[in-house]
């Protein structure tokens, strides 16, 4: 009898996902026991890869809820220890298949969409944006990475709810491999994460070219993203070292610029994309942000202007790389930014609000354009 309870509890114990890797602790070797006695009380004894991982109440707490769920079981205890080294080298081969000890996951080969969100100024809504569409995206079934290569003004943490009353939640380090935390289903990693006990909110990143392009490389070779559909960079504005070294590191990836409806701000983002360009990345589209404000009665006011966006779509549609559409306009709303300020993107928080329905629909156009890992299951046609 109890040898059936203790099969009915291994089976419960599929469902308990790693909340940084995202597969089962059952698959990755995280359960060490499964003992069931005569009263039908159950102890899990599971393996923690380092002792203080992040994750390690998450797991924890659904190892136990799993565990009491199983058929037979009359009370459940969870027992925590953490893997040997030689537990921990099997976890890590466990991750990363047969691709090596320091896989290139993005190159050319590889069927992960690279997506460079990228704007001529500072100021234009990127981070947000870029943070939304990440989600959006992952709404729709897609598993999606997001890299904050943003390194002087990183703010992707804050927006997805990782950073919180001047901590940020932090990378699981495994000997050379990063597993970046998962905030509302997107895998995200921001230089924001490795400053230690520093607040972010009054920490600076003061570094020149030669470091911002290793501190990419990074984060490109050593974070451990696994089978993504889509990875975006959040760029900083401009033209400088990390667009260029972006470009030189994934010469394959596309580019989403965005820009204001005002016309100096569309003047900076064509320039942004022409830099893009001369590394051999293809421009996919443009999102105009800020667009107008929606008042009560359904009128917009174009607190910026209007027709940025389609200005530097035209600008960057030429005979040589054919048309750049214009994506869509994002209007301006409280709720949008208010969501970003507690960590909850509105594309969750407030769906119908016009500027997350926008991002939203933004995100399935984007899909629309090119295939993924999960192909036509998500309805992705070939690029």
């Amino acid at each position: 009898m109890t040898g059936s309870v203790e099969a009915a509890v291994r089976a419960a114990l599929d469902r308990v996902r790693d909340p940084e890797i995202l597969r089962p602790i059952t698959e990755l070797g995280m359960v060490r026991d499964v003992r069931v006695d005569a009263e039908g009380r159950a102890t899990v004894s599971i393996l923690l890869t380092i002792a203080g991982c992040p994750a390690a109440r998450r797991i924890e707490a659904d190892t136990l809820a799993a565990a009491q769920s199983a058929p037979g079981v009359s009370s459940a205890e969870v027992v925590v220890g953490v893997m040997s080294p030689a537990e921990r080298k099997a976890f890590v081969e466990r991750v990363r298949g047969d691709r090596g000890a320091r896989p290139q996951q993005f190159g050319p080969d590889s069927l992960t969409r690279v997506i460079a969100v990228t704007s001529g100024k500072g100021g234009v809504g990127k981070s947000s944006l870029t943070a939304g569409l990440a989600v959006a995206l992952a709404q729709q079934g897609l598993s999606v990475g997001l890299v904050d290569a943003d390194v002087f003004g990183f703010s992707i943490p804050g927006i997805l709810g990782l950073s919180r009353e001047g901590r940020t939640e932090q990378p699981t380090r495994l000997d050379d491999m990063i597993l970046p935390p998962v905030a509302h289903g997107v895998k995200t990693v921001s230089i924001g994460m490795f400053l230690g006990d520093a607040d972010p909110r009054t920490t600076a990143v003061s570094w020149r070219g030669p470091m911002l392009h290793r501190t990419i490389e990074q984060f490109l070779r050593d974070v451990w993203f696994g089978d993504l559909d889509v990875l975006l960079l959040d760029l900083p504005p401009g033209t400088g070292d990390i667009a260029i070294s972006v470009g030189q590191l994934l010469p394959h990836a596309e580019v989403l610029v965005v820009t204001t409806p005002q016309e100096a701000a569309a003047d900076v983002a064509v320039r942004s994309a022409l830099v893009a360009r001369q590394t051999g990345q293809r421009v996919i589209g443009v999102v105009e942000n800020m667009a107008g404000l929606v008042q009560p009665d359904g009128s917009v006011v174009d607190v910026f202007g209007s027709g940025g966006g389609r200005l530097v779509a035209q600008r960057l549609s030429d005979d040589e790389h054919g048309e750049v559409p214009l994506l869509g306009s994002v209007p301006l709303s409280p709720a949008f930014r208010e969501g970003g300020d507690r960590g909850e993107p509105a594309v969750l928080a407030t769906p119908e609000d016009p500027a997350a329905a926008e991002v939203i629909r933004i995100a399935r156009a984007i899909v629309g354009q090119g295939r993924s890992l999960a192909g036509r299951s998500l309805g992705i046609a070939p690029r």
